[in-house]
């Protein structure tokens, strides 16, 4: 029986962040998804490098893939060292990689990671969302009701 997850995850330590996504893409769903690693990608992303900026997530093979995510060589890495742009392997439900699978395959969406970061027991998780693009002119609508709020904000506090 498992346990349904927190609202927000546990983030200790967040390593990269795609922060354009919440702009570029209206966020349906988020999941949490465990990352496959090299023991020097681990080394990498501990001392806060790496970069999701312009990556994305696939389904293949009955598996989900983060492709095209930047995670540099380890500094002190010898032959072993791994190769920086490289395709890894999200860890999954069963169930879940099949629900994402449907709503990519049918109804258009992307998967699009959020972040990079350790949890509270040292694991390296990705936050992944499933998203379907904005329009230029939900964008522009966006930046509208942001600065709508902001400007509501400041009338607030000079008139309380």
């Amino acid at each position: 029986m498992s346990r349904p997850k927190p609202a927000t995850f546990d983030k200790k330590k967040i390593v990269a962040e795609n922060r354009k996504a919440r702009f570029e893409y209206t966020i349906d769903t988020v999941y949490e998804a465990g990352i496959a690693l090299t023991g020097t990608e681990v080394k990498s992303l501990r001392f806060g490098e790496g970069s999701i900026a312009e990556s994305y997530a696939e389904v293949r093979d009955g598996m989900v893939w983060l492709v095209n995510a930047n995670v540099p060589e380890f500094s002190h890495g010898n032959r072993f060292n791994h190769e920086a742009k490289r395709p890894r392997k999200l860890l999954l439900h069963e169930r879940e990689i099949n629900k994402l699978h449907g709503a990519v395959a049918r109804e258009g969406m992307t998967l699009v990671p959020l972040s990079v970061y350790f949890n509270g027991r040292g694991r390296a998780k990705v936050e992944l969302a499933l998203a379907k693009g904005r329009k230029d002119h939900d964008k522009r609508a966006a930046i509208k009701e942001r600065e709508w709020k902001r400007e509501a904000g400041r009338i607030m506090r000079d008139r309380g």
